[in-house]
C-alpha cells in the first residue's frame, strides 16, 4: 500500500511541475510573443527549404546512379519492347514534371519568405494561369492514354485463325503454387471447374473428365515455352486474387477466381541466351559477391550460387507465403520444346494411374 501511495504522490508532483510551466509559458508570452516567427525565423526557414530541395535532387541523382542497375533491363517478348517505350516516355514526363514543381515551389518559399511589414499579393482569378495549369495536363495525359491504348491494342492484336495456331497454356494459381496444363495435341484445353477437384485422384485443378479434349491435356510444375511462338495463356485462380507476372516478358494479367482471365506473347529470347546477355551476367555477378560475402560471414541460408532464369510470380498480396509463390519459366529452342513435351505424362494417364 505504501508503494502504491508513492507511485500516486509522484504523480501527482509531476502534474503540478507540467502545469506550471504551462503558466510559465503563458506568462513569458504576454510579454514577449516567440510564437511569432520573425525575420531571423523566416531567412533560416527559406534557406533550409532551398538546402533540402538540393539535398532532395542529389538524391534523386545517387538513386540512379547507385541503383540504376537493378532495372529489369533487355525485354525477352516481342512487345517488350513497346512496354518499355511507354514505361520511358511515362517516367520522363514525371521527373521533368517533378523537377519543375519542386524546383519552384522551394525557390518561392525561399524567395518570398516573410518580412515585417511585407504584403502578400493576391489574385482573385486568373484566366490565363487556369488554362496553362489545366491545358497542359490535359493534353499530356491524353497523349499518354492514347499511347498506352495504341500499345495495348498493338499487343492484343493476334488472329487465331492464322495457319501458325498460338500454343494453348493454362496458368492455373493457389495459395499458394503455380501449376501450368498445356493443351496437348488438339491445343484445346479440357473443361475444368473448382467443383470437380478430386484430391484422392489427384485431379487438383479439376478436370471434367467427360471432357474428351482434357485426355492429352499435359500438367506441370514447371513452364516450358519455344522461342519464336505465341504462346496463349489462360488463368484461373483456385482461391484469392492472383496475379500472374512475368516481368522479364513485361506480361502480367490478374487471375481472378471464377473466371478465366487470357493474355498472349511471343518469347523472343531463350534462357540460354538471356544468361548471356551483359546486363544479366551483371547482376549474377553481383548477386554472387553478396552471396559469397554473406557465406564468409557464417550465414549458411541461401548462399548457394545463382543462376538466372526466369520466373511466373505473383503480383498479389494472396496470403502469408506470397513472396514464395513462383514457378520456373525455361524458353528454349522449338525442337527442345517438343523433345520436353514428349517426356510429360498426359492428364489421362495421371488421373488413371492415381486412381488404381
Amino acid at each position: 500500500m505504501t508503494v502504491f501511495l508513492n507511485i500516486v504522490v509522484v504523480l501527482l508532483i509531476a502534474i503540478s511541475l507540467w502545469q506550471l510551466s504551462k503558466v510559465l509559458k503563458i506568462y513569458k508570452a504576454s510579454k514577449e510573443d516567440d510564437f511569432v516567427a520573425n525575420d531571423d525565423d523566416n531567412k533560416t526557414q527559406g534557406a533550409l527549404m532551398l538546402a533540402f530541395v538540393i539535398f532532395l535532387f542529389l538524391f534523386v541523382f545517387y538513386g540512379f546512379y547507385a541503383w540504376g542497375d537493378v532495372l529489369l533491363g533487355t525485354p525477352a517478348s516481342e512487345h517488350g519492347s513497346t512496354i518499355d517505350a511507354l514505361m520511358f516516355t511515362s517516367w520522363v514526363i514525371i521527373f521533368a514534371v517533378f523537377f519543375l514543381t519542386h524546383t519552384l515551389l522551394f525557390y518561392f518559399a525561399y524567395k518570398y519568405q516573410g518580412k515585417k511589414g511585407g504584403k502578400a499579393l493576391y489574385y482573385s482569378d486568373n484566366m490565363k494561369l487556369e488554362m496553362i495549369w489545366t491545358g497542359v495536363p490535359v493534353v499530356v495525359l491524353t497523349g499518354l492514354i492514347l499511347f498506352g491504348l495504341y500499345a495495348w491494342n498493338d499487343i492484343t492484336d493476334y488472329d487465331f485463325d492464322d495457319e501458325d495456331q498460338p500454343l494453348v497454356v493454362e496458368l492455373y494459381a493457389q495459395q499458394f503454387n503455380w501449376t501450368a496444363r498445356y493443351a496437348g495435341d488438339d491445343n484445346t484445353l479440357g473443361d475444368a471447374n473448382v467443383r470437380l477437384i478430386d484430391m484422392d485422384n489427384v485431379n487438383v485443378l479439376g478436370l471434367d473428365t467427360s471432357d474428351p479434349n482434357y485426355k492429352d491435356d499435359v500438367i506441370t510444375k514447371e513452364l516450358h515455352l519455344p522461342v519464336g511462338r505465341r504462346v496463349h495463356f489462360k488463368i484461373r485462380s483456385q482461391d484469392v486474387l492472383h496475379s500472374a507476372y512475368m516481368p522479364h516478358f513485361r506480361a502480367q494479367m490478374n487471375c481472378v477466381p471464377g473466371m478465366i482471365t487470357e493474355f498472349s506473347f511471343i518469347p523472343t529470347i531463350t534462357t540460354a541466351d538471356m544468361r548471356n546477355d551483359e546486363g544479366i551476367v551483371a547482376k549474377v555477378k553481383h548477386i554472387n559477391e553478396l552471396r559469397a560475402a554473406r557465406k564468409a560471414a557464417g550465414d549458411e541460408e541461401n548462399v548457394d550460387p545463382y543462376e538466372f532464369d526466369y520466373l511466373l510470380l505473383c503480383n498479389k498480396i494472396c496470403g502469408k507465403s506470397h513472396y514464395n509463390m513462383q514457378m520456373k519459366i525455361i524458353v528454349e529452342t522449338p525442337e527442345e520444346y517438343a523433345a520436353w513435351i514428349k517426356t510429360q505424362k498426359q492428364a489421362k494417364d495421371v488421373i488413371k494411374l492415381a486412381s488404381k
